[in-house]
C-alpha cells in the first residue's frame, strides 16, 4: 500500500482551475499545472481499507489501491500498466467521469475521498508524456473480421480489445469524425479533441481501421456488414432526444442541447456553420432546461458564446448540500455545482415548463409554475403538483432541451437489420447478444443513456462475448461483481 499515515497527513487537494472571466474567452481546458509531488501525496492517501469500496463503485473495476501505490513509489509505468489492464481510456475517464469510485472511497466516510480522478488523468498524461503509451499491434490475426457501428467510447473500447486478440476490426461512424459522444457531445473545456485523436492514432497504428461518413442503414447497406464480416457490434449509442411538447415547441429558438452542443464543437474544431444555421447565445437570455451534465455543458458553451443571462431550471427538488452517510458506499444525491456553474448561472429548482411564448415566431419567454413532490397515498409512487399562485414568465431569446434520451434510433439500421428492441426501444440482448446470431449490441444502445465510464465497460464486454462467439472462449478480462476475471 501507500504511505499507511498517508489519509492522516494529507488533505484532498485538486488542480486549481484558472480564473472563470478569463477561461470562458476559450475553449482550453480549464485547469492549472499540478506538481508532480502533490499528485504522489494525493495516491498517498489511499489506505490500507481491508475491502477497497472503489473496485466496485467503478463500472470498469479499476485496481485502484494498487495502482495508488505504484504512484506514491514514482514508479508510473507500473500504474500505467495496473490502470489500463482494466481501462482502454483513462485519459477520457480522468477528466470526465462523475467519478463513482470517489463516492464508494472508505476514506470519504468521514473525510473527502482519495483524489482517484484525477490521479487517473495523471497517470495516463505522464504515460503518453514517457512513452509507455506505444501501438501494440496484435502478432498474430485469427482472420475473423467484425464490424463495429459507432465511434463512441463503447464502440472504441471494444475495437481495441477485439483488435487485441487478433481480430480485424473495422468501424463505422455516421459522422465525419471518430469519437462519437466524445467528439461531438462533449465541450472542448471539458475534454479537448487532440485527446481523442491521439489515441485514435494510436489504434489505427494498432491495426484498427476506420470508417468515417458511413451511415449503416442509410450510405452503408446493413447487408453489406452482415455479408462481409463474421460479428457485427452495434454501438451506435442512445439518440433519440427526450422532447418537450408543450405550447410554442415550434418557435425558432428552442433547440435540443446535443445540437447546440455539436454544431460548437464543429465550430471550435475549425468548421464553417451557415449562418441561417448557426445557434448562438451571443446576447441572448438563455434558459437551460434539465440540471444534469448536458445542461451543465450548455451553460459553460452559453457564457462562452457571449449570453446576456444563463438560468438552469430542474423540475425535480434542489439536492441537499451534504451527503446522507447512510448513503455509503452508493452513488450519492447531493448538490452539484459545476466549473460551468462557477462561470456564472442563476439555478432554480421544482419548476415545470408550461409553455414557451413567441413574437414574430421567435422565442422571447417561457411560462413556469412552481411545483411539489409528494408520494401518493393510494399508489405509493412519487409525483408532483401545482403550486397555486405560483406561476411566472421569464425571459428567454433560446431555450436549450437538456433532459435525457429515449432510445436509439429505430428507423434505419435497427429496422432494415431486423434487431429486436425492448419496451424502452433499447436494443433486446442476451449476454450481448442479439436475436440475429453474430449481431452483438453494446452502451447506450443497450442499457440506455449512461456514462463515458459504463460505455467503455460495455465495450469491453461485448467484446468478450464476440471473441467468444468466433473462438469458442475467450481470454479477454471480464468485469463479474467487482472482480476480473478470465476464461478459455
Amino acid at each position: 500500500m501507500a504511505d499507511p499515515k498517508g489519509f492522516l497527513k494529507y488533505t484532498r487537494e485538486l488542480p486549481n482551475t484558472r480564473d472563470p472571466q478569463e477561461r470562458i474567452k476559450d475553449y482550453k481546458e480549464l485547469y492549472e499545472d499540478f506538481e508532480e509531488e502533490k499528485t504522489v501525496k494525493q495516491a498517498a492517501r489511499c489506505m490500507d481499507c481491508g475491502v477497497p469500496f472503489c473496485h466496485n463503485g467503478c463500472p470498469l473495476g479499476n485496481i485502484i489501491p494498487e495502482f495508488n501505490d505504484a504512484v506514491y513509489e514514482e514508479d508510473w509505468q507500473l500504474a500505467y500498466e495496473i490502470l489500463s489492464s482494466t481501462n482502454n481510456f483513462p485519459e477520457f475517464t480522468g477528466r470526465i467521469c462523475p467519478a463513482p469510485c470517489e463516492a464508494a472511497c472508505v476514506l470519504g466516510i468521514n473525510q473527502p475521498p482519495v483524489a482517484i480522478e484525477h490521479i487517473e488523468k495523471s497517470i495516463a498524461e505522464v504515460a503518453f508524456e514517457k512513452g509507455y503509451v506505444r501501438p501494440q499491434p496484435p502478432t498474430l490475426r485469427t482472420g475473423k473480421k467484425v464490424a463495429i457501428v459507432g465511434s463512441g467510447p463503447a464502440g472504441l473500447a471494444a475495437a481495441a480489445q477485439l483488435n487485441k486478440v487478433g481480430h480485424l476490426v473495422t468501424v463505422f461512424e455516421r459522422n465525419d469524425r471518430i469519437g462519437g459522444l466524445l467528439r461531438y457531445g462533449i465541450p472542448d473545456f471539458k475534454l479537448e479533441k487532440f485527446v481523442v485523436e491521439r489515441r485514435v492514432a494510436l489504434m489505427e497504428a494498432e491495426g484498427i481501421r476506420f470508417r468515417t461518413n458511413a451511415n449503416v442503414g442509410g450510405n452503408v447497406d446493413p447487408q453489406e456488414l452482415m455479408d462481409q464480416y463474421d460479428a457485427v457490434l452495434l454501438c451506435g449509442g442512445s439518440t433519440v432526444p427526450r422532447n418537450l411538447n408543450i405550447e410554442g415547441r415550434e418557435l425558432e429558438g428552442v433547440h435540443f442541447a446535443m445540437d447546440f452542443l455539436e454544431q460548437n464543437n464543429r465550430r471550435v474544431a475549425g468548421d464553417a456553420i451557415p449562418d441561417v444555421e448557426t445557434i448562438t447565445a451571443k446576447d441572448k437570455h438563455v434558459v437551460v432546461i434539465g440540471g444534469g451534465d448536458t445542461g451543465s455543458d450548455c451553460v459553460g458553451t452559453s457564457n462562452r458564446h457571449g449570453a446576456k443571462s444563463v438560468t438552469q431550471i430542474e423540475l425535480m427538488d434542489r439536492p441537499p448540500n451534504d451527503r446522507d452517510p447512510l448513503t455509503w458506499p452508493n452513488w450519492p444525491v447531493v448538490l452539484r455545482t459545476s466549473t460551468s456553474h462557477e462561470e456564472g448561472c442563476e439555478r432554480q429548482w421544482s419548476l415545470l415548463t408550461k409553455a414557451f411564448t413567441g413574437e414574430n415566431g421567435k422565442v422571447i419567454g417561457l411560462k413556469l409554475v412552481q411545483i411539489e413532490w409528494a408520494k401518493n397515498s393510494k399508489t405509493g409512487k412519487y409525483g408532483f403538483q401545482e403550486v397555486e399562485g405560483t406561476e411566472q414568465e421569464i425571459p428567454c431569446d433560446l431555450a436549450l432541451l437538456a433532459i435525457g434520451f429515449l432510445s436509439p434510433q429505430y428507423r434505419g439500421m435497427l429496422e432494415k437489420l431486423g434487431v429486436e428492441v425492448d419496451e424502452r426501444g433499447n436494443v433486446r440482448d442476451e449476454d450481448y447478444r442479439t436475436n440475429l446470431e453474430k449481431v452483438f449490441v453494446a452502451g447506450d444502445m443497450r442499457r440506455g443513456q449512461s456514462l463515458v465510464v459504463w460505455a467503455i465497460a460495455e465495450g469491453r464486454e461485448a467484446a468478450r462475448s464476440v471473441d467468444k462467439f468466433l473462438m469458442g472462449a475467450s481470454n479477454l478480462e471480464a468485469r463479474d461483481k467487482g472482480f476480473l476475471m478470465a476464461e478459455g
